[in-house]
């Protein structure tokens, strides 16, 4: 379990980072993978989500999210839903309390979202395309629609792929370069002619800058590298491996704003 400095001693909001360890699944997705997406046992899916939460202090129906497309869509949390209920979105935003807003990554980045003060919290999966497309402003733009000031909004990004992991192509770059020529602050050239490094965790932070939000960190765990903490896309694709386990990233209001 992570925790991001920024988020942790904020009044009435609980947060974690999952890593892939404390679950009961097994083989590649071993152990915490909180993916229904996958193809692991949808038993041990939902034993991993309830383990997930009892360490939020709170039950497995406490937990949402969403059926996850790369979209800049952003949807208000009520109340919650079933895993058949779930909506194609890519961020979600509450003010209830006891809501729980979970985020499923394996290389592209959790981001989770607090205004402590407004009593609104927000959660994001920020791959390159969501990224660029506007899922992290569309997240804010939510939260200051449900009380939340912009400046008061502290991020944490959470662990991602890292630049010296993730190489792309030229074609990946353009797309970038013609969103705004700055974005080529973000791309290293790679060792072969036509490749490049892209950091999708400081591109992510500059977008959430940009917006001016209060705070932003970025916890800088490489999924990729680290095999033993976190489940990797890329790493399963590279190995040729099947399917890949999901981490999850949560957030919520404490329903006692004292702990």
């Amino acid at each position: 379990m992570i925790s991001a400095k920024t988020l942790k001693d904020l009044d009435g909001i609980r947060h974690v980072f999952f890593s892939r360890d404390g679950g009961v699944s097994e083989g590649i997705y071993a152990s915490l993978n909180c993916g229904p997406g996958s193809n692991d046992a949808r038993d041990a899916v939902v034993d991993n989500r309830a383990r997930a939460m009892a360490v939020l202090d709170v039950e497995p129906d406490a937990l949402v999210t969403v059926h996850q497309i790369h979209s800049p869509t952003c949807v208000q949390v009520e109340t919650p839903w079933t895993l058949g209920e779930a909506p194609k979105a890519d961020a979600m935003v509450t003010s209830q309390p006891g809501i729980a807003l979970g985020i499923l990554t394996a290389d592209c980045a959790p981001v989770l979202f607090a205004d402590a003060d407004s009593g609104v919290v927000g959660a994001a999966h920020a791959g390159w395309k969501g990224a660029l497309g506007g899922v992290l402003e569309s997240t804010l733009d939510t939260m200051t629609d449900d009380g939340a000031s912009l400046g008061q909004i502290a991020c944490a990004v959470g662990p991602c792929i890292a630049q010296s992991s993730y190489e792309v192509g030229a074609e990946f770059r353009t797309a970038f370069m013609e969103a705004s020529v700055a974005n080529a602050r973000f791309f290293d050239a790679g060792a072969v002619d036509g490749k490049f490094h892209f950091d999708l965790g400081g591109y992510v932070a500059d977008r959430l800058r940009s917006a001016g939000v209060g705070s932003v960190e970025v916890l800088g765990l490489d999924t990729y590298a680290d095999a033993d903490q976190f489940f990797s896309y890329r790493r399963s694709t590279h190995k040729g491996e099947p399917d890949y386990g999901r981490l999850l990233s949560t957030i919520m209001l404490s329903k006692d704003t004292s702990a």
